[in-house]
């Protein structure tokens, strides 16, 4: 008998195919069932966010929740400090480590790798355990409450250094010396020449520093004191501290705060997917 794979000439697919391909599909349903549902929910109206049991689908959209949740509190100064401690944050990690990854993988120097081992190590140091020394040097600097205490500290990452060192390692040195030869002087080959060609971990590290530094809560709900200066995620869960909890409003400014991160992430996803291309091939 003729099944649907001979008949059109293809092989069928193999048992660890179908295992790869399922276990996938389940990962992508468990990863993206929770937005889905607070997307959803998002439009109940209270009594329907309090139903038991639960409904998947609002009966009646309620778009009401957005535009009060949206107005209960100053939402647009909110937006617009996560957008600047996001933005420069990010453009700072980007710039201080591919200098050291660069510094790292490109020149021989004594005590490099023990240099290299020392940054990698602090990956393995809790926040916890340098959050008091850290803020007494922002304050000492004069930084606390305000967006450059947000910004500065958290520029410099190890995850950061340790990817794009590893990256820059397998750029041929060839191409580098050539253009020493040329006359090239070393910011020129940094900016002109490393950078372009590791544009695919910079799209890498700059989507997980969106990530970090716009879901960030604990360091600027220390820094910024003052509600002005505060970040989304602080001002979201002192929305939620309220007596009375409007979770349908609550979730709907919860929807809004996530779709910076996923149109980036559109954007960038080309990217990302050749760097994960090209560091396989190389």
């Amino acid at each position: 008998m003729n099944n649907t794979w001979t008949s059109t000439g293809g092989r069928p697919p193999s048992t660890a195919t179908v295992v790869r391909a399922t276990v996938l599909i389940v990962g992508a349903i468990v990863v993206v069932a929770p937005l889905i549902w607070a997307g959803l929910s998002s439009l109940k109206t209270p009594a329907e966010l309090a139903a038991q049991p639960p409904t998947l689908y609002p009966h009646h959209l309620d778009f009401d929740n957005y535009r009060t949740g949206l107005a209960a509190f100053d939402f647009p100064r909110y937006l617009l400090n996560s957008v600047l401690v996001t933005a420069a944050a990010t453009a700072l990690t980007l710039l201080i480590n591919s200098m050291a990854a660069y510094a790292l993988a490109k020149y021989n120097f004594r005590g490099r790798n023990l240099l290299f081992l020392i940054t990698l190590s602090t990956i393995m140091i809790p926040l916890q355990v340098i959050l008091l020394p850290v803020y007494q040097v922002v304050s000492s600097l004069g930084m606390a409450n305000s967006l450059l205490g947000l910004i500065i500290p958290p520029a410099a990452t190890p995850t950061g250094v340790f990817l794009l060192r590893q990256y820059m390692l397998s750029l041929p040195d060839e191409t580098l010396e050539a253009a020493r030869i040329d006359g090239a002087g070393e910011f020129v080959i940094f900016w002109r020449i490393v950078l372009p060609l590791c544009r695919p971990a910079l799209a890498v590290l700059a989507i997980f520093s969106v990530i970090w530094r716009w879901n960030d809560f604990l360091w600027p709900l220390i820094v910024a004191q003052d509600e002005s200066k505060q970040t989304l995620p602080v001002a979201i869960a002192r929305f939620a501290g309220q007596q009375a909890i409007p979770f349908n409003q609550i979730l709907a400014v919860s929807v809004v705060s996530i779709v910076p991160v996923i149109v980036i992430f559109l954007i960038l996803q080309r990217q990302i997917i050749s760097g994960l291309v090209q560091g396989a091939a190389k």
